[in-house]
């Protein structure tokens, strides 16, 4: 069998796969990109869970665990991700053009829900790189807006070309059909860049440190407040490890799906 017929022959639903068409693709920068793809009908998910995405490998898919960018009542699924140019899958990912085919698992899974969370008022998301995806989609989720009373996204990146969706989030959603009149009122985006000049700068617990977390259009203590606030955290390795060591100091609890709490980060990509 010749290697194009090979991974055609793989490119067939199976127990755990689904194989779905790519609709669009954005370039955000030279390292940057976002994708959607077909959804199944029978494909569920709650807003802030990952699902397995992949290609064709060497006998078997090579896959990853993608966070869902895209709402739970989304026609389509849509992801962000880097261009790793040497990654075995991000190489190759990088380069899909609308039409093209990959694996989507079947089943999502995840703890960046609200279902692993007390009732609060204040809903931080905060977020680096690409851990911004799983934020997208809770923000763009109306339940997001019947549970908490102010929804405050952070978005640290690294240079200003980093900041993917950055013009849908500024417009504090305008434009959504289910979400654009809460938004208005409750929802706050904060971007910070470390490495460029820009309107706000420093990383996430400087923006803490010093109250900027707090500033804006947010309201309530200038602290975080076990009794009131709800964090979720996705990013970078070290960002969560420091972030969720500083919240269990104030007395934070972390929340799982069976036992719901302050705070949630995804333990999937954090090991």
């Amino acid at each position: 069998m010749s290697d194009r017929a090979q991974e055609v022959a793989m490119l067939a639903p199976s127990a755990t796969l689904t194989v779905e068409e790519v609709r669009s693709v954005t370039h955000w920068n030279e390292h940057l990109f976002s994708f959607t793809i077909t959804r199944p009908a029978s494909f569920r998910f709650r807003s802030g869970e990952f699902v397995m995405i992949g290609l064709p490998g060497d006998g078997r898919p090579l896959l990853r665990a993608y966070s869902i960018a895209s709402p739970a009542y989304a026609e389509e699924l849509e992801f962000l991700s880097i261009k790793v140019p040497d990654g075995p899958l991000t190489s190759r990912l990088q380069k899909i053009q609308p039409g093209d085919q990959l694996f989507l698992g079947r089943k999502p899974t995840g703890t960046l829900v609200t279902d692993a969370l007390l009732p609060g008022n204040r809903l931080f998301m905060l977020s680096t790189g690409t851990g911004l995806a799983p934020f997208l989609s809770l923000a763009r989720d109306p339940d997001i807006y019947e549970q908490f009373g102010q929804i405050i996204l952070v978005h640290c990146v690294r240079q200003v070309s980093d900041l993917a969706f950055r013009e849908l989030l500024e417009s504090q959603l305008a434009g959504d059909p289910l979400c654009q009149d809460q938004a208005l009122l409750q929802f706050e985006y904060l971007p910070t860049v470390t490495r460029q000049p820009f309107h706000t700068n420093g990383r996430i617990d400087a923006l803490i440190d010093d109250g900027r977390l707090f500033g804006g259009r947010t309201t309530g203590p200038q602290h975080f407040d076990p009794a009131t606030d709800r964090v979720m955290m996705c990013g970078s390795m070290a960002m969560i490890k420091d972030l969720g060591h500083y919240l269990d100091g104030l007395g934070f609890v972390e929340g799982s799906n069976a036992a719901p709490g302050h705070y949630v980060i995804e333990r999937a990509f954090v090991g």
